[in-house]
């Protein structure tokens, strides 16, 4: 089987009046046969898993599930661990994304997410904290506003999902591009997705992503990076990075990971 969906969300996604985003998630892992475990890790409210659950149910999914690894230990249960062999797709919920990389990272469940993904299509999607988590390198914290600054931003390890993104959310609603820019200072292999609220990637196997939502993503791309300062910027000082690409996506655009091309609809890339 192949490589399944990888899903980031920018928070705050529509849940009742017209779910685009919740409602394309669940089609894609089967619509009402589908297997959903929600994973709530991140957020400290209790509520939040069966409030997932619930929303999914309304979306017709019958088998829709909330696995709560509130410490290391619980992700060895045998039973959640079979519930994710089984899943068609995983949603983490929002919140803290560091209580996701410090209960989660380097368990059998990390493990079980990035295998079943990577080799037997299960869809992973994750909101605000749980998108973040996605990637490799995590934003674990950071301050807002437009110039990236020299130590703006801290990176964490993160799930892996996406070795080639770093993913920031609420993009635009807390002026997020400045430590976005920072964090790829630090790593110009890599490439920024800056989620806005209401709005997600659909990356696919093919590691062509589509915006769905309301919303925008910018994506910024340092590929052809001429020169940064962050080497030389002290606490707080303001970046000098010069040569980065910045496309910004609303529904229906793409932008292909692998060969940094953007479109702004729906229309395929050259193989």
């Amino acid at each position: 089987m192949s490589k399944g969906y990888v899903v980031p969300i920018g928070g705050a996604e529509e849940k009742m009046r017209d779910p685009a985003i919740l409602k394309r998630f669940a089609k894609l892992c089967g619509g009402r046969g589908a297997r959903i475990a929600i994973i709530p890790t991140a957020s400290q409210l209790r509520e939040t898993g069966d409030k997932y659950v619930r929303v999914f149910e309304d979306l017709g999914v019958r088998h829709a599930t909330t696995l709560s690894f509130e410490a290391r230990r619980d992700t060895q249960d045998p039973e959640a661990l079979e519930i994710l062999e089984q899943a068609d797709g995983v949603f983490l919920t929002g919140g803290n994304q560091l209580r996701l990389s410090t209960h989660i990272g380097g368990t059998p469940v990390a493990e079980v997410l990035r295998r079943r993904n990577l080799e037997e299509g299960l869809h992973v999607a994750g909101t605000s904290a749980g998108a973040s988590y996605l990637s490799e390198h995590m934003i674990a914290h950071g301050d807002d506003g437009p110039t990236p600054l020299g130590d703006m931003v801290t990176l964490a390890p993160g799930l892996g999902l996406s070795r080639q993104l770093i993913i920031d959310q609420h993009f635009r609603q807390r002026d997020r591009l400045g430590r976005l820019l920072t964090a790829l200072a630090y790593n110009p292999t890599h490439i920024g997705v800056g989620l806005d609220e209401d709005t997600a990637a659909f990356i696919g196997p093919d590691d062509a992503l589509e915006v769905v939502g309301s919303g925008a993503i910018t994506v910024v791309d340092p590929s052809e990076l001429e020169f940064s300062s962050i080497d030389q910027a002290q606490r707080g000082e303001p970046v000098s990075i010069l040569g980065v690409r910045l496309h910004v996506l609303v529904q229906g655009g793409r932008f292909h990971i692998r060969t940094r091309e953007a479109r702004p609809g729906r229309g395929g890339f050259q193989s």
